[in-house]
């Protein structure tokens, strides 16, 4: 199948790629076979992230996986993240943080900046340190899922990411939130606890809710203001 890349992007190929691709096992075999080290996969280790990461060890056991330490995530992320480098000794589990401390940003910005503007926060803290990591790449592999949410529901296997100015490749569109699970189950993979306790989205400590009602699964982060993305994916 033909390389695409954002420099070079052409509608046609997208299409033809996105229709020739049957499943999510033939998107990162496509993926790594495309873009071999040119490629990483961002990773938040949510119950997607956790599927994500094996599937993609079975096909590339050397990948690169980046998670976006914003110093604000919650203890039981930490552990997981060990637990998944014992797992998988052979993936490179790249833990990326940003350029200001949280005292620094306190001090440049005011205390509690997540209270105030989380916008900002998640610009200063997962935006700018992900675009970090994709100016050394063609290519980058994400997990999300169309039944998410509305911004997520016409996501493609291949996409343009005009943000990052890289092609972003999602080979769990199609999957539900059954199916995330059956998987995590089926293969005994370590997940975030936080999921036993009605958190089915997990990311800051200080941005995330338990969530009590699953139509969206989502409604917990950032619940106090009209925002439930961290700006990663537009």
């Amino acid at each position: 199948m033909e390389k695409i890349t954002y420099s070079k992007w052409d509608d046609e190929v997208q299409e033809s790629l996105n229709h020739e691709l049957k499943d999510f096992m033939d998107v990162i075999k496509w993926a790594y076979q495309t873009y071999e080290e040119d490629i990483l996969y961002a990773c938040s280790f949510g119950a997607e992230g956790i599927v994500l990461t094996d599937l993609i060890s079975k096909v590339n056991p050397h990948a690169t996986v980046v998670f976006l330490d914003t110093d604000l995530h919650f203890k039981e992320t930490y552990q997981l993240i060990e637990k998944i480098k014992k797992r998988y000794p052979k993936l490179h589990v790249k833990i990326t943080r940003p350029a200001l401390t949280l005292a620094q940003q306190a001090e440049e910005h005011g205390d509690k900046l997540w209270e105030r503007n989380p916008n900002q926060c998640c610009y200063i803290r997962k935006i700018e340190p992900l675009e970090k990591e994709l100016n050394e790449v063609e290519a980058w592999i994400s997990g999300l899922r169309r039944e998410q949410s509305a911004n997520r529901a016409n996501t493609e296997y291949i996409n343009k990411d005009n943000q990052f100015k890289k092609v972003k490749i999602c080979p769990l569109i199609h999957w539900t939130w059954e199916d995330v699970w059956t998987y995590i189950e089926l293969n005994k993979l370590d997940y975030n606890e936080l999921h036993d306790q009605n958190y089915p989205s997990i990311g800051c400590e200080k941005c995330t809710l338990p969530v009590f009602n699953d139509s969206d699964s989502r409604a917990g982060r950032w619940s106090s203001f009209e925002k439930n993305e961290c700006g990663l994916h537009q």
